[in-house]
């Protein structure tokens, strides 16, 4: 760096983002280039993806094959056709900025992360086995893991409402970014965090 700021995309300037939630701190990088592509440079480290741009993790969870094991959410992702294509995912979250910012009159990366801060789940159940016996427990979710599930849930939203509709995967990503920002009812990843915490507490 020679003292100029790294704007994202060449207009968002990440310095001006403040996070609020302190549990986060140290997992959302804001820590970015002008174009945010890492091209794998540290992914063999343990847990370096805390150091990776919150920006490029997004990007990242918008080319996954499937959302862990719910089957439907899985062929969202592969009906996209997007599977790998990191350019295609960097087009959508560009675009979807550029309409965060129109709607907003914000730093789109500011509501991105407001936005992970709202809709990252506190507490999960997790199943273990005592003397034959197995149950669900209670846990609470570590900060890394937090942020993976807002970003997992952040994207499946963008295409389960984009899938086979006239809205566009940017559209849709755009809408769940201000609806989780505002921590709104009508956000899917917010309702998922209510469900996932909802449960945790049923199993306390």
């Amino acid at each position: 760096m020679t003292g100029e700021k790294a704007l994202v995309f060449g207009l968002y300037d990440p310095t001006e983002v403040r996070i609020v939630d302190p549990s986060l701190g140290k997992t959302i990088s804001l820590t970015t280039k002008a174009f945010p592509h890492s091209f794998g440079i540290g992914v063999a480290k343990k847990l370096n993806k805390a150091n990776t741009s919150i920006v490029e993790r997004l990007i990242n969870k918008m080319m996954r094959s499937g959302q862990g094991k719910r089957k439907m959410s899985g062929k969202y992702i592969r009906g996209r056709g997007g599977t790998g294509k990191k350019l295609q995912a960097i087009g959508i979250v560009r675009e979807a900025f550029e309409i965060v910012q129109r709607e907003t009159r914000q730093n789109p990366i500011q509501v991105l992360v407001k936005a992970v801060e709202n809709s990252a789940p506190r507490e999960d159940t997790t199943r273990i086995k005592r003397g034959g016996i197995s149950y669900t427990v209670s846990v609470d979710v570590s900060p890394i893991k937090r942020v993976d599930e807002s970003l997992k849930n952040l994207a499946l939203a963008a295409f389960s409402s984009s899938f086979n509709k006239k809205v566009s995967a940017a559209q849709a990503l755009a809408k769940e970014l201000i609806l989780a920002a505002k921590e709104d009812n009508a956000s899917f990843s917010v309702k998922r965090r209510d469900e996932v915490e909802r449960i945790a507490k049923s199993s306390r």
